[in-house]
């Protein structure tokens, strides 16, 4: 099973951010829509930013950004003294007729959290100095690389992000629980253990929590946008540690 995983983030002087007060900041910002808070009780990104030991001041890679959902959560989280980089390869903004590429303009600029920074990049050349990040993200990304190219484009992406973190610095990976006699490419999903697989042979620290993004009612076999199961998917977070 997974391998428990040293916290390097927490000290006296920089402690993880507050779970409590970050949650209340994502609820009282004003640039937020009413759609965006609600995603919060499922999503609980002030818990999952906490358990990947975000601290106020870091630097957050969010990776396949998309319409830059959590981007906007995470510059709240780490505040105005941290940076968050919004990055999309082209492939994703131009997906749903470029919906998502109009989704990030619009809610950075609803938003207005200067310490954001958009990367149109592709992951092999993301554009940041290696060894700079304190985190990075990828939220309900990773199934498609795996399922869509396989496991050594799949561990060639998660290789290119690690060169990217500091030393002992996190990559958060959530994706959808799959069933592993399913067919997942079409369900949209990953068997656990596969990610977790591929993080290992990338070279990370692996620790796996099945418990956080639990859903209800998600047997693993539907796909994710059947409506009786969109945005209540059984999901899985690895916490990716690189090796100081």
């Amino acid at each position: 099973m997974p391998v428990q995983a040293v916290d390097h983030h927490q000290t006296a002087e920089h402690a993880v951010i507050d779970v409590v007060a970050t949650k209340a900041a994502l609820t009282a910002s004003p640039g937020r829509s009413d759609e965006d808070k609600a995603r919060d009780a499922s999503r609980k990104p002030a818990e999952v930013l906490a358990y990947l030991g975000l601290k106020p001041g870091d630097t957050l890679l969010d990776l396949i950004a998309s319409g830059g959902w959590y981007s906007v959560a995470a510059a709240i989280a780490t505040g105005p003294e941290g940076k968050v980089y919004a990055q999309n390869p082209a492939a994703a903004l131009q997906l749903r007729d470029g919906a998502y590429e109009k989704e990030i303009t619009e809610r950075l600029a609803a938003n207005n959290l200067p310490q954001i920074e958009q990367l149109n990049s592709e992951i092999a050349d993301l554009g940041v100095p290696d060894d700079s990040i304190d985190v990075a993200l990828t939220a309900l990304n990773f199934h498609d690389v795996y399922n869509g190219f396989g496991a050594p484009a799949a561990i060639g992406m998660l290789m290119a992000v690690k060169a990217k973190l500091k030393p002992g610095g996190v990559l958060g990976l959530i994706d959808h629980v799959g069933d592993p006699d399913g067919d997942n490419k079409a369900a949209h999903r990953i068997d656990p253990a596969l990610a977790v697989a591929a993080a290992e042979a990338a070279g990370f620290e692996v620790e796996r929590n099945d418990a956080l993004l639990a859903g209800t009612n998600d047997d693993h076999t539907k796909n994710v946008f059947d409506p009786a199961t969109r945005g209540k998917t059984d999901r899985f977070l690895l916490k990716l540690v690189k090796p100081e």
